[in-house]
C-alpha cells in the first residue's frame, strides 16, 4: 500500500477512490497498513476508502479515551463534508466506530465490525506485556493470528518498540482502560444501525462468543465467519473479507 497521507487542518489521512465514503478506523497496535486488501478492493467497486490517522498518543492523558477518539471521528466526518458515510473498525476501531454510531447516528449509513472490542473485557486488558521482553512480545503478536507467520518482523518489532515507549505505554494503557469502561451492552440494542459482523473463527483476543452477543445485541446486524482466522480477518484473509462486505454492501443497497 503505497498511497500518500492527505492533511486537512489537523487531520492526516490516507484516501483513495471515488464513491460512498468508507471509514476504516484501525486497532490500537495496528494501523493504516493492516487494511491494504480492503484499500486495494473497494476504490475500483464504486467507494472511496479513507482511513484517518487516530491521535492515539498524541492527546493529552486525560483526554486520551474511546469516546474523544470518537469525537475524533465525529469531526474528522465533518471536515471532509460527508453527510453519511460507511464505518469499518477492527479491535479498538470497531470500539470507536460503535461509540460514534451511537454519538452521532445520522452521519453512520452503516456498520463494519471485525474483532471488535466494546464488550469483551479482556480484549484490550490483557494484551499489555512487560517491557523489554521481546520474545514474550512476539508470542503475543502471533496469538493475534491464526497463523502465527503473519506476524513479521516487522509487525513485532513495532509492538515492540510501542511498549518500550514510555509516552505510547502510558497512553496505550489509558486506552485500554477506557476501553473496559466503554462497555457497550446496554447501548447496543438501541442502536439502529445496519451492521456487518466479520468474525475470525478461531479469534483468541475476541472469541466468537463475542461476536455472538453482538450479534444478538444489535437490533439490525448480520454475522458472517472465515475459519482458519484469528483477530484481524481483513490481514489475514483478505480476499474473503472482502467478498464477504462486498457481497453485504451491495445486498443492502449501500
Amino acid at each position: 500500500m503505497t498511497h500518500e497521507l492527505q492533511k486537512q487542518g489537523k487531520f492526516s489521512y490516507l484516501e483513495s477512490g471515488e464513491g460512498t465514503p468508507i471509514i476504516i478506523l484501525h486497532g490500537l497496535m495496528g494501523g493504516l497498513s493492516n487494511f491494504g486488501g480492503v484499500v486495494d478492493f473497494f476504490p475500483g467497486k464504486g467507494y472511496k476508502v479513507l482511513i484517518p490517522e487516530l491521535p492515539l498518543y498524541d492527546m493529552p492523558l486525560i483526554k486520551t479515551s474511546v469516546g474523544t477518539f470518537a469525537k475524533y471521528l465525529g469531526e474528522f466526518i465533518d471536515a471532509l463534508g460527508y453527510q453519511k458515510v460507511i464505518l469499518l473498525g477492527n479491535s479498538l476501531g470497531g470500539h470507536i466506530a460503535l461509540l460514534g454510531s451511537k454519538m452521532f447516528p445520522e452521519k453512520v449509513k452503516a456498520l463494519v465490525i471485525t474483532g471488535s472490542s466494546g464488550l469483551y473485557e479482556s480484549a484490550m486488558g490483557e494484551s499489555y506485556p512487560k517491557r523489554g521482553d521481546y520474545d514474550y512480545i512476539k508470542a503475543k503478536a502471533e496469538n493475534v493470528f491464526y497463523d502465527p507467520k503473519i506476524a513479521t518482523k516487522e509487525i513485532v518489532d513495532e509492538v515492540y518498540a510501542t511498549v518500550n515507549d514510555r509516552n505510547k505505554l502510558i497512553r496505550t494503557l489509558a486506552i485500554a482502560k477506557s476501553a473496559i469502561r466503554h462497555n457497550m451492552a446496554s447501548d447496543l440494542p438501541n442502536m439502529k444501525t445496519p451492521t456487518c459482523i466479520i468474525w475470525g473463527k478461531d479469534d483468541n483476543v475476541t472469541p466468537p462468543e463475542v461476536a455472538d452477543d453482538f450479534n444478538k445485541l444489535l437490533p439490525d446486524s448480520d454475522l458472517f465467519w472465515i475459519d482458519e482466522c484469528g483477530h484481524a480477518a481483513m490481514m489475514e484473509h483478505p480476499e474473503a473479507f472482502n467478498k464477504i462486505l462486498h457481497t453485504w454492501l451491495q445486498e443492502r443497497g449501500l
